[in-house]
C-alpha cells in the first residue's frame, strides 16, 4: 500500500509537468556534433535529433519562401503594370493631332507646324524608354530589399553604406548628373534630334547622335564634336519648322525699279513651279524694298520662306536666275563711269564722282606755267660766290 501510495504522487507530478517549450525559429541553433558515428545507437540519435530540428524549423521557411514568392511575384506584376500604362501613355502623347482628342495630355508632344509625326514618334520613343527604365530600376530594386529582409539579412549596415556612397557619389559626379538631367529634359522638350543642323554656341553642325550624356555633331569641314549635354547655353535649330531664304538684288541706279521687281517675282514664280524647288519653296518670294542706296546702284531685298535647312540652296539657285533675267532684259547691275580723259595740259583727269559744283578750285601751283609756280622756283646762285678767293 505504502509502496503504491508513494509512487502515486510522483506518478502525478510527472504527469502534470509541463511540457518544455519549442525552439523558436530565430532562437541560436545548439552546437552541431559532426563526428560519424560509429554505432547504431548513435546513428538513431543523430537521425532523430535531425528530425527534430526539420520538425520545429520547417514551418519559419516555409513562411519565409512564401514571403519571397510573393514579394517577386507581386514586383514583377506591378512591373508589367507600370511599363503598360507608360507605353499606353506615351502612344497617346505621340498622338497625331488629326486624331487626337483636344487635351493637355494630348498636345503636350505635339508641336503643330514644328515637328512633323515621325520626329514625335521618335521623341515619344525616347521618353518612354528612359521612364521604363526608371521604373524598372526602381520597383525591382526595392523588392530587392525587402527578399534581403525575408532572408533575415541586417539592412542597416546595407542602407547606411548606400547613403555614404551616394552622397560621395553625388560630389564626385556631379555633372555627370547634370548632363544626364540635361539630355532627359532635351529630348522631353525636342530641342534638336539627328540629323538637325543647330549652333550651340561652341560648335556648329550636323546632329549625328543623341545621347543623355552626349550629343555628337558632325562640323561643316567634316570634324566631329562631342558637346555634353551640361554644357550647352543655348541652342539654335537651323531645321525646325522652316526657314528663310533671304538675297540681296544689285541694280544700277537709272534702273526702273518697277520693271526690276516685275521681273523678278516672274523669275521666283518660275522657278518655285519647277522641281526640286517645288517642294522646296513653301511661300511666295516676297520683295521687301530698297535695302540701300550707292551713287551706281541700288540694292532690293527679296525674302522666300524654305523648307527646313534648304534656304542656302535656294538663295544661290535664285541667284542664278535672276542673273540670266538681267542679262536677257538689259538690266545693269551698276552704272558705268565715263572713261578718263586727258586734260589740256596733258594730264589724265579721271571723272570725278563728287558733283562739279561741289568740287574746289583747281590750284595755281598745279600748272608749271603760271607765275606762281615759277615763283617757287629757286633762286639762282651769282657766278664767283662760291669762291670765297675771289674779291
Amino acid at each position: 500500500m505504502f509502496s503504491s501510495g508513494a509512487t502515486g504522487p510522483s506518478d502525478a507530478s510527472s504527469t502534470l509537468s509541463p511540457p518544455t517549450p519549442a525552439p523558436s525559429p530565430t532562437a541560436q541553433l545548439p552546437e552541431l556534433d559532426l563526428r560519424i558515428p560509429t554505432s547504431a545507437q548513435e546513428v538513431s540519435d543523430t537521425t532523430r535529433q535531425a528530425a527534430s530540428w526539420f520538425d520545429t524549423h520547417w514551418q519559419g521557411w516555409l513562411a519565409a519562401g512564401l514571403r519571397i514568392v510573393f514579394i517577386i511575384m507581386l514586383a514583377l506584376v506591378l512591373r508589367a503594370v507600370v511599363r503598360k500604362l507608360i507605353t499606353q501613355l506615351i502612344g497617346r502623347m505621340a498622338r497625331s493631332s488629326e486624331n487626337q482628342e483636344e487635351s493637355r495630355l494630348g498636345g503636350l508632344l505635339a508641336n503643330t507646324g514644328v515637328v512633323n509625326t515621325e520626329r514625335r514618334q521618335q521623341r515619344s520613343e525616347a521618353i518612354g524608354s528612359v521612364l521604363r527604365s526608371v521604373a524598372s530600376f526602381s520597383i525591382l530594386g526595392t523588392a530587392a530589399l525587402m527578399v534581403l529582409s525575408a532572408l533575415g539579412v541586417n539592412l542597416a549596415p546595407l542602407l547606411a553604406s548606400a547613403g555614404v556612397a551616394g552622397v560621395a557619389i553625388g560630389f564626385g559626379a556631379r555633372n555627370l548628373v547634370t548632363d544626364f538631367l540635361s539630355g532627359v529634359f532635351m529630348i522631353m522638350e525636342d530641342q534638336y534630334g539627328v540629323g538637325d543642323e543647330i549652333d550651340t554656341g561652341v560648335a556648329t553642325g550636323t546632329v549625328l547622335e543623341v545621347g543623355l550624356r552626349v550629343t555628337k555633331l558632325r562640323g561643316g569641314n567634316g570634324e566631329i564634336w562631342y558637346i555634353r549635354n551640361g554644357e550647352v547655353k543655348r541652342i539654335a535649330n537651323m531645321s525646325q519648322g522652316w526657314a528663310t531664304a533671304s538675297v540681296d538684288v544689285q541694280v544700277g541706279y537709272k534702273e526702273d525699279l518697277v520693271r526690276v521687281e516685275d521681273l523678278i517675282l516672274a523669275t521666283a514664280e518660275g522657278m518655285a513651279k519647277e522641281a526640286p524647288y517645288d517642294e522646296l519653296i513653301w511661300a511666295p518670294v516676297s520683295i521687301l524694298g530698297v535695302e540701300s542706296v550707292a551713287s551706281d546702284s541700288v540694292v532690293v531685298r527679296i525674302e522666300a520662306r524654305t523648307a527646313p535647312g534648304k534656304a542656302a540652296a535656294v538663295s544661290r539657285a535664285l541667284r542664278q536666275r535672276l542673273k540670266v533675267a538681267f542679262d536677257q532684259a538689259g538690266i545693269k547691275v551698276k552704272e558705268e563711269v565715263p572713261a578718263a580723259t586727258a586734260g589740256a595740259t596733258g594730264v589724265v583727269i579721271a571723272p570725278s564722282p563728287v558733283p562739279a559744283a561741289e568740287q574746289a578750285a583747281p590750284s595755281a601751283l598745279a600748272d608749271p606755267g603760271s607765275p606762281r609756280y615759277r615763283a617757287t622756283d629757286p633762286i639762282p646762285v651769282a657766278k664767283g660766290a662760291d669762291d670765297p678767293s675771289k674779291p
